[in-house]
């Protein structure tokens, strides 16, 4: 997509090892019209407003997001289903097509990782993963008898989200597959044509919007791209970069593996207790859930902030009163509730919808209250229509 992007104005910054947009100065007509508040200075260093056009426009119309710095394994072999029953919290073979999210675990019940295992065959499946450690984790855990082989398939392919109220309208005409609701429900999978690009389409959204993320090798990324941009620029679709796609996660209280949470946290403590599936038969780190899940002393809390100018950034100390009880992992200004949006790990006592907190920022404090997740669309029906 480079070639592209560059046409486009993208200000580039590093993702594991990629270039990758973080917006796109293309974009900048956007922002005529547009209530999108400047945060301080430090905060709008690697900033623009067309961070927050692009992140509205995504929810008004739709929008192309580059994912192909993410990590793509490919587990297979007729091991390769119990291999991840036994890895995963949750329950990931289920019917060709299932895509699941669900973690990995330490022994002690710490989060290793938080993926997406999609079934793609019988003894084929695409792991969504957080990088080489997970790679790591999946190769030292083999059966010796050599009936799974696991594969980094991320140099080799590419992804592009495709995302907004409009998606479908985008898509539906480039293919003969059926992507209506009915024809692909939300956390499914199938393999496609998009015009003459052969894709593997995940309805899977992390911004909070109807779509899909579509796979497909290295050398057709160009033309897949091509194909969907000319549909979308049609009817007003935009192609966004990875600030708005920041913002839109955090509106949506999506969790980020290596900032929002690491191996020092349980689920339970993160607020992804839903992806344990306790009932199911043993996994790593299941004993020590179990142990822990009645003891939790401390959250990752969704905390807003009313004053635009005060957008933080991540790692600051969170404050009752004088005394510090915590940390923020991710931050942003949510473009679509207008407000500033920061998650901190705090003790579950404070972790209180309408509690008070001060952030502490360089030599000042912002004021800060916790409040209910998620703060857009709690229902879902955006994703699931």
């Amino acid at each position: 997509f480079h070639p592209r992007q560059q046409e486009h104005g993208a200000f580039f910054l590093e993702a594991n090892g990629w270039e990758r947009p973080h917006w796109y100065e293309a974009n900048a007509t956007l922002v005529e019209g547009r209530n999108i508040p400047t945060p301080n200075d430090w905060a709008a260093q690697f900033w623009s407003p067309i961070v927050g056009a692009e992140a509205q426009a995504t929810r008004e119309t739709v929008a192309l997001y580059d994912m192909t710095a993410l990590k793509r394994l490919e587990v297979s072999g007729p091991g390769s289903a119990d291999l991840l029953e036994r890895l995963c919290t949750g329950k990931v073979a289920k019917s060709v097509g299932s895509v699941t999210y669900t973690l990995l675990l330490d022994h002690d019940g710490g989060i290793r990782s938080d993926i997406t295992v999609a079934r793609l065959g019988r003894d084929l499946f695409q792991v969504g993963a957080n990088g080489n450690l997970d790679l790591d984790w999946f190769t030292r855990h083999l059966p010796a008898d050599g009936t799974v082989q696991v594969r980094d398939i991320t140099p080799g392919t590419c992804c592009i989200g495709l995302w907004g109220p409009l998606a479908r309208k985008v898509l539906q005409p480039l293919t003969d597959e059926d992507f209506t609701n009915d024809g692909l429900k939300y956390f499914r999978a199938k393999r496609a044509y998009i015009g003459s690009v052969p894709v593997t389409a995940m309805r899977l959204s992390y911004v909070g919007e109807l779509g899909w993320e579509l796979y497909t090798t290295a050398d057709q990324g160009l033309k897949l791209w091509d194909t969907l941009w000319r549909a979308a620029e049609p009817l007003g679709g935009v192609i966004a970069g990875r600030g708005a796609f920041n913002s839109l996660r955090l509106e949506k209280g999506y969790r980020s593996f290596g900032t929002d949470m690491t191996y020092e946290h349980d689920p339970y403590e993160a607020g992804v207790g839903f992806a344990v599936k306790l009932d199911k038969d043993d996994f790593i780190g299941k004993a020590a859930l179990e142990r822990r899940k009645a003891d939790v002393r401390r959250r990752l809390t969704c905390l807003t902030i009313d004053d635009p100018r005060s957008v933080v950034l991540g790692k600051e100390p969170v404050y009752d009163g004088e005394r510090a009880v915590g940390y923020v992992t991710s931050a942003s200004y949510g473009y679509t509730i207008g407000k500033g949006i920061a998650y901190a790990w705090l003790p579950a006592e404070l972790a209180v919808p309408g509690t008070g907190v001060e952030i502490g920022y360089f030599d000042r404090r912002v004021e800060a209250v916790v409040a209910e997740e998620p703060l857009f669309d709690p229902s879902m029906s955006r994703l699931r229509g």
